[in-house]
C-alpha cells in the first residue's frame, strides 16, 4: 500500500459511498487506490492473490453472503466475473456502502454487463500539488468557477522554479516520491518495465522495443497536439520497418485503459463563434515524472544547465528544453484533480489553423468556464494573455475567469483582470 497521504478524493468517496452500494475506484497503478479504499472498509480482499482469488471462485454466486461489509475487492480485474457478481448483489440489495472495487487496468475481456446504475466509477490520480503539501493554497478553482472574473486573487509563496522542477522529478505516485533519488529512478524503471512487459503482454524483444520507443517519443510530445502518425514515425528506428498502425493503436488503447496516458481532449463547444476548434488530443502522461524519466532528464537538463538537451520530434519544432511542457504537465495533473471535485471536465482549446490556443478549459455542468494558460515563468510576458482575452470576448459572461498559472511568488489580477496565480497557490 502507498504511504498515508491525505487525499482530496476522500471526501467525495465518503459522500458517494453514503448513498451508493458499489464504487469502482480507477486509476494508474501506484496512485494510492488501495490505501484510500482500505480506509473506508472492514474487509479487504486482494484479488491478485491466488489464494484469495481461489476462495472467491469457490464461493461463486454466493460470495456476497459470506462478506463482512464494507468490503474492498482490490485489483478486481484479475477475476473479471467478480464485476457481474457485484452487480447482481447490488440488484438484490442496494444498501449503500457495501462494495469498493479498485483496479489499475481494464480486464482483457470486458465484463458481461457494464454495471451502469449499480457500480459508479471514481477516478483517482497521482498526488496534486495541494496533496503534496507544497503550500497552503489561497486561490480556489471552485471559487473561480463560481465567480464573475473580478474577485480578489491574492497570496504569496516562497516556492520557486527549482522546487517545481523537483516536484516534476519526484513524481506524484505516493510510493515513489519519498524514495532516495537512486531508488526512485530504479522504481520508475521497474514501473515502466512492468507496464511494457507484463501488463501489456509484450514479452518479445521486438514488441517490447517498439512499445518502449513509442512511449519515449510520446513523452517528447507531451503538452503538444502532435499527430499520432508523427509520433509513430519519430519512434521508428532506422534499422527496421515501422510498426503496423494496428500495433501502435493497440498499445495506445491499452496504455489509456491503464491510465498511463491521459490525453486532454480538444474542446468542442456548441457555439457558432467557436465552431472552428479542433478536437485533437493534447498529449499527457499520468505523471510528468514518467515523461522526464523516459527522456532521461534530470534537474540540470530541465533547468537548461550545461549543454541543452535536444529532444527532436518529426512534425514539431526541435525542442532544446522540456521545462515548459513538463511544468504544464504538472499543472494539468493538479487541475484534473481539483476539477473532479467540482464536477468539471478538463479540455484544451485550439482553433483549426492554430491562431488561438488555450492550455486548459475547465467547464462545469452549468457550462461555466475557467480558462487557464500555463507559463513556466515568474510572471506573464506581454502577449501571454492574448488568447485568454480573445476567449473572453467570444464567451462573455459564460467565462467565469481567465487565469495564468506561473512559477512566480505572488497571486494577483493584472490590468486586464486576468488572474495570475503561482501553481503552488492554486487549489480545489
Amino acid at each position: 500500500m502507498s504511504p498515508p497521504y491525505a487525499r482530496l478524493v476522500d471526501a467525495r468517496l465518503s459522500a458517494l459511498f453514503d448513498g451508493l452500494a458499489a464504487i469502482n475506484i480507477e486509476g494508474a497503478r501506484g496512485v494510492g487506490k488501495t490505501w484510500t479504499a482500505s480506509r473506508h472498509a472492514r474487509t479487504f480482499i486482494a484479488v491478485d492473490d491466488p489464494d484469495e482469488r481461489a476462495q472467491l471462485e469457490r464461493l461463486g454466486s454466493h460470495f456476497a453472503e459470506a462478506l463482512d461489509y464494507p468490503v474492498v475487492l482490490d485489483e478486481w480485474q484479475r477475476l473479471p466475473e467478480i464485476w457481474d457478481r457485484v452487480r447482481r448483489a447490488v440488484d438484490a440489495d442496494p444498501t449503500p456502502g457495501r462494495f469498493l472495487l479498485t483496479g489499475s487496468s481494464s480486464p482483457a475481456q470486458a465484463p458481461v454487463h457494464t454495471g451502469a446504475g449499480r457500480i459508479v466509477n471514481l477516478r483517482m490520480r497521482p498526488l496534486s500539488l495541494v496533496e503534496r503539501s507544497l503550500e497552503t493554497p489561497t486561490v480556489s478553482l471552485a471559487a473561480l468557477m463560481s465567480g464573475d472574473g473580478t474577485g480578489d486573487v491574492e497570496g504569496s509563496t516562497p516556492v520557486t522554479l527549482d522546487r517545481y522542477v523537483d516536484e516534476i522529478l519526484r513524481s506524484g505516485l505516493p510510493g515513489v516520491r519519498d524514495l532516495p533519488a537512486v531508488a526512485r529512478e530504479a522504481q520508475l524503471d521497474a514501473y515502466l518495465e512492468q507496464t511494457v512487459r507484463r501488463e501489456l503482454a509484450a514479452p518479445r524483444a521486438r514488441s517490447a522495443r517498439i512499445l518502449a520507443d513509442w512511449l519515449r517519443t510520446y513523452a517528447a510530445a507531451v503538452s503538444t497536439t502532435t499527430s499520432y502518425d508523427a509520433i509513430t514515425g519519430a519512434a521508428t528506428r532506422r534499422d527496421g520497418p515501422p510498426p503496423a498502425v494496428s500495433t501502435t493503436r493497440r498499445y495506445r488503447d491499452l496504455l489509456e485503459a491503464m491510465w498511463i496516458l491521459e490525453p486532454v481532449p480538444g474542446w468542442n463547444p456548441s457555439q457558432n463563434e467557436l465552431s472552428r476548434t479542433t478536437t485533437g488530443d493534447k498529449h499527457q502522461l499520468c505523471d510528468p515524472a514518467l515523461a522526464a524519466h523516459l527522456l532521461r532528464l534530470g534537474a540540470a537538463g530541465l533547468m537548461g544547465v550545461g549543454r541543452p538537451v535536444q529532444v527532436a520530434l518529426k512534425g514539431v519544432p526541435r525542442r532544446t528544453r522540456m521545462l515548459g511542457p513538463l511544468f504544464e504537465s504538472l499543472v494539468v495533473q493538479s487541475v484534473q484533480v481539483y476539477a473532479s471535485l467540482c464536477d468539471a471536465a478538463v479540455h484544451h482549446l485550439r482553433t483549426k489553423r492554430g491562431e488561438h490556443e488555450v492550455d486548459l478549459i475547465v467547464e462545469n455542468r452549468d457550462r461555466r468556464v475557467v480558462a487557464i494558460e500555463v507559463k513556466a515563468a515568474a510572471a506573464p510576458r506581454p502577449g501571454d494573455t492574448r488568447h485568454l482575452l480573445w476567449l473572453r470576448e467570444r464567451l462573455g459572461e459564460r467565462l467565469a475567469d481567465a487565469v495564468v498559472v506561473t512559477t512566480g511568488r505572488h497571486a494577483y489580477r493584472d490590468e486586464d483582470a486576468v488572474a495570475v496565480v503561482p501553481a503552488a497557490l492554486l487549489g480545489p
